[in-house]
């Protein structure tokens, strides 16, 4: 994955969330609860990493405003 932009966590309340899962429908279950309950970046490309097990992916956050506000 890329290295974290200071702009995505440049004041309090920006997160970035790097979510690991045992399987892709766990992983967009939990982003899907993420959006409900947070502005986010939506869902992003999930990814396999050869040797790890599950797979990952990234999420950017507004812990400040709710899910039905747009970033």
């Amino acid at each position: 994955m890329k290295e974290i932009s200071e702009q995505h966590i440049s004041e309090p309340g920006l997160v970035v969330l790097d979510i690991t899962a045992a399987d892709e429908d766990t992983l967009r279950l939990v982003v899907a609860q993420l959006e409900e309950r947070w502005a986010t970046s939506g869902p992003a490309p999930v990814r396999r990493v050869p040797g790890r097990a599950g797979v990952t992916s990234r999420v950017y956050a507004d812990i400040r405003r709710t899910g039905d506000q747009d970033v």
